[in-house]
This record gives structure tokens, sequence and C-alpha cells, in this order.
């Protein structure tokens, strides 16, 4: 009974062909259940989240992709015409390649989606999901090429049509494509967030929005300032949210007829008003210069809070002290030397 030929082949290479096939799905099924759970109880005991990836991977392997290998190996164990074991080896490549292509947009989720739950915000989500698209659409476009490619197609000409087309569409659109990429660039590099208070040339403002196109800005009088995102990558931007510490540098211009030993006592005497400063760190004061309109003196010091306010606080006292201690001296600025702060970021 079992030497009986059906198709070339025996009952008995029948019934081995469909065992291994069925032998093989048994196993990768039991195999992918057993992993899955193994996985899970590993991932409750870790704090990465690697492993979760691999159980939501391991979640999406289809059917049908064991399937098309079972009948695949068990089909090689058979005497079958040319034609069929070409059509079970490209179903079998089929498989594969749809299954590659769930395991990538699996990975591609969980990048994006780790990537946004780091960088919060609407900005973000919105980048990553067109980034996303982007990804996926380049993903399927190669397995498409691909299965084509499997089933005997010349994809030679398609892929240079594609690449031609894609050209000129890039061409048509490179302002816009231009923004597109440099929205991308900010969102991933990160020079500024909203939120962040920058200068962007002359212009001071408070990021509102990051577009896909353009950023927004509200000015520090108020109105609504737009830039391109690719002005803004070669513009140079100073992010002063992300100031640390403040330095100030400011002049003293004093009157030629100051005698000389009370020169020599206006650096400790403005040192020792910064220090009785909590937010001031002094640097240096120094006798910098003699001008024709005054004997020049250069104070530096560090404010250890970035706040702008904080800054001119401890500015206004230092300039009421400097005058009060001036005044008990006797001593006076010359004449049209101005007392000016030039803050700048450390």
């Amino acid at each position: 009974m079992f030497d009986t030929v059906y198709y070339s082949n025996t009952i008995a290479q029948w019934l081995i062909g469909v065992g291994v096939a069925f032998g093989i799905i048994i196993v990768l099924k039991a195999a992918q259940r057993l992993l899955i759970w193994r996985l899970k109880k590993m991932a409750q005991r870790t704090v990465t989240d690697l492993d979760d990836l691999v159980v939501d991977m391991l979640g999406h392997t289809r059917f049908f992709f064991i399937l098309t290998l079972a009948l695949d190996a068990g089909g090689h164990l058979l005497t079958l015409p040319h034609l069929a074991t070409r059509i079970l080896d490209q179903v079998a490549v089929i498989g594969v390649l749809l299954q590659v292509a769930l395991w990538g947009n699996q990975l591609v989720a969980y990048s994006l989606g780790k990537y946004a739950k780091a960088a919060e915000g609407e900005s973000a989500s919105g980048a990553t999901a067109l980034l996303g698209i982007v990804i996926r659409i380049a993903l399927w476009s190669v397995i498409v090429l691909l299965v084509l490619d499997n089933f005997g197609v010349n994809i030679t000409t398609l892929v240079a049509g594609l690449g031609i087309g894609g050209i000129a569409i890039a061409l048509a659109v490179q302002n816009v494509l231009s923004d597109l990429f440099a929205s991308l660039a900010i969102i991933l590099d990160k020079p500024f967030v909203n939120g962040d208070t920058i200068m962007v040339d002359s212009f001071t403002g408070t990021v509102e929005k990051i577009g896909l196109k353009t950023s927004r800005l509200r000015s520090v009088t108020g109105e609504q300032l737009v830039f391109s995102n690719t002005d803004l990558l070669k513009s140079r931007i100073r992010n002063f949210h992300r100031m640390q510490e403040r330095r100030v540098i400011f002049q003293l211009g004093m009157a030629h007829d100051t005698p000389v030993d009370k020169l020599e006592g206006i650096p400790a005497a403005v040192q020792a008003l910064v220090e009785r400063e909590e937010n001031a760190r002094f640097v240096r004061a120094h006798f910098k210069d003699i001008g024709l309109a005054a004997l020049g003196f250069e104070i530096v010091y560090d404010v250890l809070d970035p706040d702008y306010i904080v800054y001119m606080d401890i500015q206004q006292r230092l300039n009421l002290g400097i005058c009060r201690v001036l005044e008990e001296q006797g001593l006076s600025f010359a004449r049209n030397v101005p007392l000016a702060p030039s803050p700048a970021a450390k």
C-alpha cells in the first residue's frame, strides 16, 4: 500500500513530506509561544525595554510565514514538477519578505515611540509621525521590489524610472523638502525646543512652535516672528534657556583728579560689594586704562542664576553700592562716560 505511486511519489513519501510540514509548524508555533512566555517573565525583572520589543516582534510572527516555510521544506522531500517546486520556493520567499517587513515595521514603531516619549511635545510627535511614514514607505518599497524580482520581473527599469521621477519631484519641491528635513534636524538634534528663549541674528523671542516648514517665535516686544527652518539652521542661534551662568563685564570711568591712593582701593571695594551678593561670583577688577576722557576700571563677575531679573537686581545693588562708596570717599565719575554693564552668556 505504501509503495503505491501518486504523482511521482509513493504514499510513504507523501506521508513523510506532509508529516515534516506539520512537524515544522508544530515545532515553530511551540517555540514561538515558549519564547514569548520566557521573555515575558524575563521582561518583568529587567528595566530595559529591548526584551519587550523582542516579545512584540515574536507576537507579530504570522502563521503564513511558518506555513510557507513548512510547505517549502516538505515539498523539497518530494519529487515534484519543476514549476511546482519553483512556486513553493517563490511563496516561501514572499512569506519571509512579508514577515521581515512586519518585523521592520515593529522596529520602526518602537524606535520612534521611544524617541517621541523622550522628546515629548507636539512638534516631536509630528516629526516622528512624518519620519515614520517616510521610513515605512521606503521599507515597503524595497519589499515590493524584492517580491517582483522574485517573480522574475526586471526591476532595473522600474528602479531607474522611480529614481528619475523622484529627482524630478525633489527638484520641483526642493524648498519645501529643504524646510521639511530642516524641521527633522531641529527635532532630532534639539538646538532649541518649545519654550526656549533664543536669539536669531538680531531677533530675540520665545519658541512657540516648530512646524514642518516654519518655526515661530514670540518676540520680547510682543509680535510673532516666523522663520523658515532652513534659515534657522543656517543662522547662529543663542539659546538663553540653556544658560547656566551669566558673565557680566562693566566699566567704571573715574575723574582724572582722583588721588592715586583712592584709585588703589577701588578694586577691593568693588570686590567686597560683589562678594556680598549670594548669587554672584567675583572674577576680577582692574585699573584698565588711562584714557583722555576717564581713568578706566573694568569689573568682571558671574551671576550664578541665569534669570535676567536676578542679574538686573544684582547689578542695581552693585551700582548703588559703588555710588555710595565713592560718595563716602568724596570721589566722582568722569563726565560723559556711560556706566553700562554688558552681560555675556558663559
